[in-house]
């Protein structure tokens, strides 16, 4: 499989080998919009070759995404990817799309259950011809089910998934979080099974179809939710900015912005009573144990605000590092780039973009001491990019792309 690639954006050349411990895996995938592209952009920060197919004359909507004069979300969406155009509605790009296949390692989908069927593209009839193939499938209520034909946003799997109900305060009404973190969520847990089901395939020589969902991702991190509720009839309610009954673990206020502490267990909060000049509440009988600060919550925040609310963020923050205990201001993106803690990680890197000076992105977590992933190219912002090179990979003339551009077929 060639993994060397080399193409022109803008005035500059990139040039790259891929590598990382994904550099021998094809995928391709055919999502759009957050959920199938970020599992995509996982696979592909690892140094997989991930081919991305968008409708011809159209693309990702995520090309359009983002605030601002231009728009740079499709730049880190699609970071690392190799992006083509085919229209999977007709039988010629279907064709294609299946000679594709025969040499891909994984399929990445996320459209509504029952379209890849509808294609022709069913996972029986895709294993017939690559039985090793992993069809990875992400969608907001599964394959199965009596849901399972609903389309699905990340703000219903959310919401469905029990974490709209206790985000927010509990005197307003339920809030949601400023990311789609419902389709990240089951990108990440779709990224974390096809990996699983790649190393099966590699020892049984069987691939295997994923069925990601939003909400089930969604409750998959929502602790002990519905355990309480099932043993002790207990509903989790909205808390606003601290969790009930983990005490002491809040936002505080500063002369000059908010910060986070967290001193909820039992010797962290002694700790935090000596720093704060009061010892006395460590052996105090309402915050001397875990459950008696939970149960004196309230007032054991207000007492920490008084003595954080006279004093600066830097001021707070140098108390509790000294005392060993977990705090950290509220960032913006600002406040990211500035930290020489970021700079020094290389958590937040530049990206040349023709199009997007000063570009900078997150950058491939997390770090392996051996077989780092990387960000090699920002997402492409020609449609069809690399269409003349990948579909030469697979055996199509520079005649045969005449007549298919010309029939719309890519």
């Amino acid at each position: 499989m060639v993994n060397i690639h080399a193409w022109e954006i803008g005035d500059f050349i990139v040039t790259t080998q891929r590598q990382g411990p994904l550099s021998d895996i094809r995928v391709i995938e055919l999502g759009q919009l957050i959920a199938g592209p970020f599992c995509g952009q996982l696979l592909a920060d690892m140094g997989a070759d991930v081919i991305k197919v968008e409708p011809p004359g159209q693309g990702d909507p995520m090309r359009e995404w983002g605030r601002g004069e231009k728009p740079v979300w499709w730049a880190i969406a699609a970071r690392n990817k190799r992006c083509i155009t085919l229209n999977l509605r007709g039988q010629d790009g279907q064709r294609i799309l299946k000679q594709m296949l025969q040499d891909a390692d994984i399929l990445i989908e996320n459209f509504r259950p029952g379209t890849l069927e509808k294609w022709e593209l069913a996972p029986d009839t895709l294993h017939a011809l690559n039985p090793r193939l992993i069809i990875t499938r992400v969608s907001g209520f599964g394959q199965t089910g009596p849901y399972h034909k609903r389309a699905g946003y990340a703000s219903v799997g959310e919401a469905m998934g029990g974490f709209r109900y206790v985000n927010g305060y509990p005197d307003r009404p339920t809030t949601r979080a400023g990311i789609s973190i419902g389709d990240s969520l089951a990108a990440t847990f779709a990224c974390n099974a096809t990996l699983a089901a790649l190393h099966h395939a590699a020892r049984t020589g069987e691939g295997q179809v994923i069925d990601a969902t939003i909400y089930e991702s969604v409750l998959s991190v929502m602790e002990a939710t519905v355990a309480e509720y099932a043993v002790n009839g207990v509903t989790r309610e909205r808390s606003g900015s601290y969790l009930p009954g983990i005490a002491p673990s809040n936002a505080y206020p500063c002369s000059d912005g908010e910060i986070v502490i967290g001193a909820n267990q039992d010797n962290l909060f002694a700790r935090l009573a000596k720093a704060v000049g009061r010892p006395e509440w460590a052996k105090d009988e309402r915050y001397a144990t875990h459950r008696a600060r939970g149960d004196h919550q309230e007032q054991l925040d207000g007492l920490i605000a008084d003595w954080t609310r006279t004093r600066t963020l830097a001021e707070v923050d140098k108390v509790m590092e000294s005392a060993g205990i977990p705090c950290g201001p509220i960032y913006r993106a600002a406040d990211m780039l500035d930290d020489p803690h970021f700079q020094a990680r290389e958590t937040i890197i530049d990206v040349e973009h023709a199009d997007l000076p000063n570009l900078k992105m997150q950058n491939v977590f997390p770090r392996m001491s051996k077989t780092q992933g990387e960000v090699r190219w920002p997402g492409p912002a020609e449609l069809g990019a690399h269409n003349e090179e990948v579909f030469a990979e697979f055996g199509l003339t520079p005649e045969e792309l005449v007549h298919l551009r010309a029939k719309g077929v890519v």
